[in-house]
């Protein structure tokens, strides 16, 4: 079970790059971590990263 509040709680965010055709992932922040879920099935449970993880994999995709 996701430590994560109920996502309808929480306030996602989409990037701007996104085609809107819910082929995406979406984050929304939450208790110092991130939660990260597929716009295409949102009724999953979402994915939790510390704050931490989140910064460094994004990072690392821009290199």
């Amino acid at each position: 079970m996701s430590d994560c509040p109920a996502q309808q709680a929480l306030r996602w965010r989409r990037s701007s790059r996104s085609t809107g055709m819910n082929n995406c992932v979406e984050t929304a922040p939450f208790d110092r971590r991130l939660a990260v879920r597929d716009s295409k099935d949102v009724s999953r449970p979402p994915l939790t990263f510390s704050t931490t993880a989140w910064t460094s994999f994004v990072t690392d995709l821009k290199i």
